[in-house]
């Protein structure tokens, strides 16, 4: 071991001991941003190897998460945009994901997987893929993992209203009733999301600064924490540093 391994070490523990006792998310979400750009700079000749990496870097994240105690994470796998990359990119990307899932449903860990999105967009084999893992790993109770796959804010929050229009229509009310009670929580009601608390905690990795409509709805009073690096470089310490500069804010939850 270095001397750079032993100071990181160092920080590392301290960093750990500085969040000892303190307030921790329950709901960690994370948009795992900058797979390609990590595969381009390092002169990787495909995009899916960087993908590859980043889908390694997730064992070890949530591993973290557990030995932390945080009960909930939502990890942005594939945005709906990301469909209408190249074809054969987004084929690439789509076994990534379906190997992914199995795995982490295979690990022992006891985790959860739900999945969460546009499901309907995606081919075949990944929806049966993700359907699989959610029945496989459905009565297990340790950290719940929820993947967001074909996810948009955007078109999250259009068909938790188009639900919520047809549950009226169904239910024998009128467009005008449903307009005249219409309140945020029976739009919560019909998001891909019910069921989960709210994120407190959203990281995106790649130094970009913005949401890019992950988590639109639920994102409301959730705290945000941007990392310069890529996802596959995404270290102990950067979560940690980002649990760090959690604690230390005040949250208000509007008021």
């Amino acid at each position: 071991m270095g001397v750079a391994d032993v100071v990181y070490r160092v920080y590392e523990r301290r960093l750990a001991e500085e969040l000892s006792g303190g307030p921790l998310p329950q709901h960690v979400g994370v948009i795992l941003d900058g797979n390609r750009r990590f595969a381009r700079e390092r002169g990787l000749d495909d995009p899916s190897r960087g993908h590859a990496l980043g889908a390694a870097r997730i064992d070890p994240f949530l591993r973290w998460c557990s030995e932390l105690g945080i009960p909930y994470v939502t990890l942005w796998l594939l945005s709906t945009e990301n469909l209408a990359r190249d074809d054969a990119e987004v084929s690439q990307l789509l076994t990534i994901i379906e190997e992914t899932v199995r795995r982490l449903a295979s690990n022992g860990r006891g985790l959860r997987l739900t999945a969460v999105g546009a499901l309907d967009l995606l081919p075949e084999d990944t929806r049966r893929a993700l359907a699989d893992v959610e029945a496989a790993t459905a009565d297990n109770d340790a950290l719940r993992v929820q993947v967001a796959v074909g996810y948009g804010g955007r078109q999250e929050i259009t068909d938790a209203l188009r639900k919520l229009l047809l549950a009226g229509a169904e239910a024998g009310r009128s467009l005008e009733d449903v307009a005249r009670e219409l309140c945020p929580e029976d739009i919560g009601d019909h998001l891909y999301t019910t069921g989960l608390p709210d994120p407190d905690l959203i990281i995106r990795t790649s130094g970009e600064v913005r949401l890019s409509g992950f988590l639109l709805w639920q994102s409301a009073h959730s705290e945000y924490y941007f990392c310069d690096a890529y996802w596959p470089d995404f270290r102990r310490i950067d979560f940690l540093r980002a649990l760090r500069d959690y604690q230390r804010r005040s949250r208000r939850y509007g008021r």
